[in-house]
């Protein structure tokens, strides 16, 4: 189409055509995209993978909820010493307690959890 054309149409003439082709769009990207599952089943059936698993794995329309990844627990590093059950790993945004004590001249350092090394013989007799 002539770019000419296209700017002598009218708000309304433009809108219709924007939808014909969002519609046209639509149903190509839909069949494609079945295509694509169709072929995929084709190879993955002398391995085991049933049509049911490869839809599991295949959301329709993206309405599944994403699953998180686990992360391992992270043990905090600082303490507040004013509120001891206060504490931060070290790890996302600095507590309000811990920026107000930097504010005030306080080294980072100052709030670190000492460490009892492993294998250390308190607990033992």
């Amino acid at each position: 189409m002539d770019r000419l054309k296209l700017e002598a149409m009218s708000l309304d003439e433009l809108w219709t055509l924007h939808e014909l082709i969002c519609g046209l769009l639509s149903t190509r990207i839909m069949a494609e995209k079945h295509e694509l599952e169709r072929r995929l089943l084709q190879l993955n059936r002398g391995k085991g993978l049933r049509e049911k698993a490869l839809a599991d794995l295949i959301p329709e329309g993206g309405d599944r909820a994403r699953q998180r990844r686990k992360y391992p627990q992270v043990h905090p590093k600082y303490q507040n010493p004013s509120a001891p059950e206060e504490t931060w790993s070290g790890r996302g945004k600095k507590p309000r307690w811990l920026v107000s004590a930097l504010k005030a001249g306080s080294k980072i350092e100052d709030f670190r959890i000492a460490v009892v090394p492993r294998g250390s013989s308190q607990s033992r007799g």
